[in-house]
């Protein structure tokens, strides 16, 4: 079992129901306060119900009182981690489906904007300003600075905020960047927007990209190395 997690579910568990619904007087009372939302935020991940938090403040009670435990813990004690990744997964699986919902309008949106192209892939390829060189194939390396945002315009990465151009073979990124820099002529930039199929997919690229997360990048070629 993941020892953070262990630790933590330890901890949020540790205080009576009654002595957490007490009021906050002191600094050390709202100090473990803090450390309980901060412990609860850990296990959050695994998206439990209120009668699977009951069972697990049971166990939890029982070993800390010394009952004897209900169960055979040598046999179940060891599905603790197999059913926190369950439970992990089917969170994961049900934000990118919420993902993909939220970025339907979008697409339909972005794909009649003029000047704006659709593959079969899903990208949309939007060109913003006027490239006159070549252009860089499937394996080719290649320059360039670039903004990565999601949907709600967060910001996740940008080579224009730390100053410094980013350079990779087209062949060891994501396919939305290998199909769409392709497209693109040294001094271009472009939007490409990428649907979670040719990005990072339902697993995402934790913690600054969910699963099922389409991405927006406006890209600028400024090279091809090789």
């Amino acid at each position: 079992m993941n020892q953070r997690f262990a630790f933590a579910l330890t901890l949020l568990l540790a205080t009576p129901l009654a002595a957490r619904a007490q009021a906050l007087k002191t600094d050390d009372d709202k100090t473990l306060y803090a450390l309980g939302s901060i412990l609860g935020g850990n296990v959050k991940s695994l998206g439990l119900t209120k009668d699977e938090f009951a069972r697990v403040r049971a166990g939890f009670e029982d070993a800390a009182l010394g009952k004897k435990s209900q169960i055979d813990m040598q046999t179940f004690g060891p599905k603790v981690s197999d059913f926190a990744k369950k439970k992990q997964d089917a969170e994961t699986a049900k934000d990118s489906i919420k993902q993909k919902e939220a970025a339907k309008s979008f697409v339909e949106k972005a794909a009649k904007e003029a000047g704006a192209q659709s593959f079969p892939s899903g990208l949309i390829y939007k060109k913003l300003h006027d490239g006159t060189g070549g252009s860089p194939g499937p394996t080719s390396k290649v320059t360039v600075n670039y903004e990565g945002k999601l949907l709600d315009g967060t910001v996740f990465d940008s080579s224009y905020a730390r100053n410094q151009p980013a350079s990779f073979p087209l062949n060891g990124v994501i396919a939305c960047w290998t199909e769409g820099v392709q497209k693109m002529k040294i001094g271009e930039k472009a939007q490409l927007i990428c649907p979670s199929a040719i990005a990072y997919g339902d697993h995402g690229h934790p913690p600054t990209i969910p699963g099922g997360a389409m991405l927006i990048f406006t890209v600028e070629l400024i090279s091809i190395d090789q």
